[in-house]
């Protein structure tokens, strides 16, 4: 019997940027995600376009007052670049409290290249996006008895996601609602686990199935490849 961990107070509110309903779950859990559209994710990149959000809010997490992260692997041009926002983006991460998904590998996921293009840390508006992602991904490692996750792609910046290869255009990862993940087992497993949890009513969004990852993102409208 699947059980949330954590009980989510739902909460109606508006902000600027975001638009909260009350959780509609017969289960007791959170429904994540942004509000089904038919419209590209391309629809969705200027920040004075954010998308509606349909979640339920928790209680206020606090973050570490200090945080401390191992830099030394990172590609010192990257880090000189994201330097500003770093510390910040990883005393986000850490005040989400995940268990399986640790925010060294999702900043490592951040850290790329291709070509001449670097990726970078979203920005700062959209950071609450990759959050509800991150705990769908969090808990399903949970259910699945998983201990650590790999962290294959987040978000990417509209340069870099052009130069990744079989990277759609509209891509939702340009939105900061998606992640590539790897568990240790089969992608197949992961990717039906989290299509039966999404049934239950854990989160709405896409779940798409490749030979050695699982795309899963929060964008509101169920739908799988």
């Amino acid at each position: 019997m699947f059980s949330p961990e954590e009980p989510i107070e739902s909460t109606p509110e508006k902000t600027l940027e975001l638009s909260r309903r009350h959780a509609l779950s017969s289960l007791g859990l959170v429904t994540l995600g942004l509000a089904a559209t038919t419209s590209p994710a391309a629809a969705f990149l200027s920040l004075s376009q954010s998308p509606k959000v349909n979640i339920g809010t928790s209680k206020k997490r606090n973050a570490p007052a200090e945080v401390r992260i191992d830099l030394t692997d990172l590609p010192e041009e990257w880090v000189q670049s994201n330097r500003t926002t770093l510390v910040e983006y990883t005393r986000y991460l850490y005040s989400l409290k995940l268990k399986q998904v640790f925010p060294k590998q999702v900043i490592e996921a951040h850290a790329k290249q291709k070509g001449t293009v670097w990726n970078s840390l979203p920005p700062k508006e959209w950071w609450v996006r990759m959050g509800y992602t991150l705990r769908v991904v969090d808990r399903i490692a949970l259910e699945m008895g998983v201990k650590e996750v790999e962290v294959v792609s987040a978000y990417r910046s509209p340069s870099y996601n052009a130069r990744c290869a079989g990277a759609k255009r509209g891509s939702w990862h340009q939105a900061n609602v998606a992640a590539d993940v790897k568990f240790p087992v089969k992608a197949a497993q992961v990717t039906a686990a989290a299509r039966n949890l999404r049934n239950l009513g854990l989160f709405k969004g896409g779940v798409g199935g490749y030979w050695n990852f699982t795309h899963i993102d929060t964008r509101g409208q169920n739908i799988n490849w």
